[in-house]
């Protein structure tokens, strides 16, 4: 199962999230939930980096299994709005994903 970790500020703002684990939906290479999940949050990340012009503090895994990505701190509040609105709708995403595989994916927002 993947376990999605959201952490948020006192502001209720996303400020990390964290992927562990596999979906082992399918074969390797056929994982349908996998490459979504993947899709979806390395695509989240890529539009911070991009739209906001930021470097995020990003981990991975060796052999898959790990994503973790942190804004960093004291961003200029216009870029942090930018990104908020990016991993809100990296989350919306990932939720439909969980209310039609939920044996496959569990969200835990902090």
């Amino acid at each position: 199962m993947i376990h999605v970790h959201i952490e948020r500020n006192h502001q209720n703002d996303i400020t990390a999230f964290e992927l562990k684990g596999h979906a082992d939906s399918g074969p390797k290479g056929y994982d349908l939930v996998c490459a979504a999940v993947s899709a979806i949050s390395f695509g989240a990340i890529n539009a911070v980096m991009k739209l906001c012009e930021i470097e995020p503090r990003v981990d991975q895994g060796k052999n898959g299994g790990y994503l973790r990505m942190e804004l960093p701190l004291n961003l200029d509040q216009e870029v942090f709005q930018i990104a908020q609105i990016l991993l809100k709708g990296m989350l919306v995403s990932l939720q439909t994903i969980e209310s039609d595989y939920g044996e496959h994916i569990a969200i835990h927002d902090k």
